[in-house]
């Protein structure tokens, strides 16, 4: 296990199915695994870098970068099926010595955290699901747009501003350069590309768990989504919400896909009550 102190996005790593697999750790304390979206450019940090302080005042907090993301290692020919990656995820949680453990997932991620509960049930407690994919849904236009970014500077600015958040004003010339950046550092876009070519909509479709399976989860889950999110639509929240027997909702107005970022205080006390709970 190594770690690095230069890039805070670069922490520790550990070998997770053959690959070697970068991720934040920090405090102690009963396991919580934050996973990430499926932007360009993203990592555990760039996700999670407001969430993790907070959580650590009570948990041990982990946020893997995913397989075919940020700093973990990529292999030619690599899959990236929702299998894949969840084979990835529990070898990683085996990796870190973690039997059972929280979820926060986000988008993407949140498709990884209700694959991994109706697959793995033991290894998952609470849930939350913000703004998550995992259910079948129109492809929209932001999705469309987020899967199939080019780099450039201005598409990154668009992304972020048209489709990332309900506020403009939050997307500074820093941000978009920083994540910009990240998104074409060697090898990050080739496996981005390789992920989710075009015609899209089955890629919503592959990374849906079976509603039956969905409804047949008894974990306790807390749903958060963006009324104004233009990526994952608010109708698959209150889709889950009907689904999970155990799951409470909450829709923030004027907010968009980045709820954690957008509403990072509101988000991020709502998140360590609900673990905290009895």
């Amino acid at each position: 296990m190594t770690s690095s102190t230069t890039d805070p996005e670069i922490g520790k790593s550990v070998e997770a199915a053959g690959l070697k697999t970068n991720y934040l750790e920090e405090g102690s304390g009963f396991p919580v695994v934050l996973i990430h979206g499926s932007g360009p450019g993203v990592t555990g940090y760039a996700n999670w870098r407001f969430t993790i302080p907070v959580l650590a005042r009570h948990f041990r907090v982990l946020a893997p970068d995913a397989a075919g993301f940020g700093y973990t290692e990529r292999k030619p020919g690599q899959s990236y099926t929702l299998d894949a990656w969840l084979d990835h995820l529990e070898a990683f949680l085996d990796a870190v010595g973690v039997e059972q453990a929280h979820f926060v997932g986000n988008s993407f991620g949140g498709a990884l955290t209700v694959g991994l509960a109706a697959r793995a049930p033991q290894r998952v407690d609470r849930i939350v699901l913000m703004g998550a994919a995992g259910l079948e849904f129109d492809l929209t236009e932001g999705l469309d747009a987020v899967w199939g970014h080019e780099p450039s500077v201005e598409n990154m600015r668009r992304m972020m501003t048209e489709y990332f958040a309900f506020n403009a004003a939050l997307i500074t010339d820093d941000l978009v350069r920083s994540r910009y950046e990240a998104s074409i550092r060697p090898g990050f876009h080739e496996s981005f590309a390789a992920m989710f070519p075009a015609p899209r909509q089955r890629h919503v479709a592959a990374l849906a768990t079976p509603e039956d399976k969905v409804a047949a989860l008894t974990n306790r889950a807390l749903l958060i989504h963006g009324r104004d999110d233009k990526v994952v639509p608010l109708e698959t929240s209150l889709r889950y919400h009907q689904l999970l027997r155990n799951s409470d909702l909450h829709v923030f107005g004027n907010c968009g896909h980045w709820t954690q970022i957008e509403k990072r205080d509101q988000f991020n006390a709502m998140v360590s009550d609900f673990f905290r709970a009895e």
